[in-house]
C-alpha cells in the first residue's frame, strides 16, 4: 500500500501536534506516511523527498514546522503536489506567530495552504477533501463526516434546551 498523504515535520518535537493529522487519516482509512525532515539540517534530503513524492503516489503533503518554519515552503518549491502547512508553536517560537507568518507569506507561484496554529487535524481534513474530489467513495465519506459534524451541533442545541435561566427565552 502506497501513501496518498505524506505528513512531514521539522523534528519529532512536532509530533504531539502532527499526530492529530495521523489519527484523522487513520480513522478515515487513508494510507499515509510520517517522516521528520528538516529544511535546515538536511536540505538535500528535503529537496529529494519533495521532487520524488508524486512519483511514489503521494497526492498531498502536510508539512508541520515551528520557529522559522521553512519546511512547508521549501517543499512547495520542489514539488508539483499541494502542500498544506501546519504552523507549530515550538519552544523557540514567538507565540507561534513566527511560524504562522513564515508559512502564510509565501511568494507568488509557491502556494502553501495554511491552517491554524497547532491544528494538523484541519490539515488532514483538507487533504482528505482534496483526495475526495477524484474519488467518489472518499467523497461519500467526506459527506458523512460533515453530516456527523452537523448532528453534533443539533445534539448540543437539544442539550442547551435543558439549561434554565430566569430570563432565557428559548
Amino acid at each position: 500500500m502506497n501513501p496518498l498523504v505524506s505528513i512531514i515535520m521539522g523534528s519529532t518535537s512536532d509530533l504531539p501536534v502532527m499526530k492529530q493529522a495521523a489519527e484523522f487519516l487513520n480513522d478515515m482509512e487513508i494510507p499515509f506516511e510520517i517522516n521528520a525532515l528538516s529544511a535546515h539540517r538536511v536540505p538535500e534530503q528535503v529537496a529529494e523527498f519533495a521532487k520524488g513524492a508524486h512519483k511514489r503516489g503521494v497526492k498531498v503533503i502536510i508539512a508541520g514546522a515551528g520557529g522559522a518554519a521553512h519546511l512547508p515552503g521549501v517543499v512547495a518549491a520542489f514539488t508539483p503536489l499541494p502542500v498544506i502547512g501546519v504552523p507549530v508553536k515550538s519552544t523557540i517560537s514567538m507565540d507561534g506567530w513566527d511560524s504562522v507568518l513564515s508559512i502564510l507569506q509565501m511568494p507568488s507561484g509557491i502556494p502553501v495552504a495554511t491552517v491554524a496554529l497547532d491544528n494538523s487535524k484541519n490539515a488532514a481534513i483538507l487533504a482528505f477533501q482534496i483526495l475526495a474530489t477524484a474519488d467518489p467513495v472518499l467523497m461519500d465519506k467526506m459527506i458523512k463526516f460533515k453530516e456527523d459534524l452537523a448532528s453534533k451541533i443539533k445534539q448540543a442545541n437539544k442539550e442547551l434546551e435543558g439549561v434554565k435561566y430566569p430570563f432565557k427565552v428559548n
